[in-house]
């Protein structure tokens, strides 16, 4: 995957984090798992001002929001997908994604640390996805913006 379809530039990670206001994180864990980064970091969007959704089947709620079993079962827009997944996940997320209507797609993928998947990257930038791989979206969030 060339640089060109992969969000490296600090300054238009400062904008993703910076313009983002809904964050679906799918794979993310409640209360009873709070040690864990799956709750820490979506806590910590939260805390910086980000609405977070949680998206796992397994689980009700997770900090004051409904969880839902997918994306698509979520009613309201989002803007972000952040990722907590392995890697070998990453492509039937992405299928599910891009199996959105048009104007419910994420203009942002953003997959945390430790995960990359190149050819799931490569279809969400030819669909005009932003994809940012291997970077904590938490880290950024206390990097660009105040804290609630």
């Amino acid at each position: 995957m060339s640089a060109a379809t992969e969000i490296t530039d600090e300054t238009k990670l400062a904008a993703i984090v910076r313009e983002a206001h809904t964050v679906a994180v799918v794979g993310m864990v409640d209360e009873s798992k709070a040690d864990r980064p799956a709750f820490r970091i979506p806590r910590m969007l939260q805390e910086h001002g980000l609405r977070v959704i949680p998206v796992n089947p397994t689980i009700m709620t997770s900090l004051g929001e409904t969880a839902y079993p997918d994306l698509a079962s979520i009613p309201t827009r989002f803007d972000v997908v952040d990722i907590f997944q392995r890697s070998e996940k990453v492509g039937p997320i992405v299928d599910s994604i891009l199996a959105l209507p048009p104007d419910r797609l994420p203009r942002v993928v953003w997959l945390q640390t430790g995960v990359r998947n190149d050819e799931a990257a490569a279809r969400l930038t030819m669909q005009g996805i932003q994809v940012v791989q291997d970077r904590c979206l938490g880290v950024y969030a206390a990097k660009y913006r105040h804290k609630t």
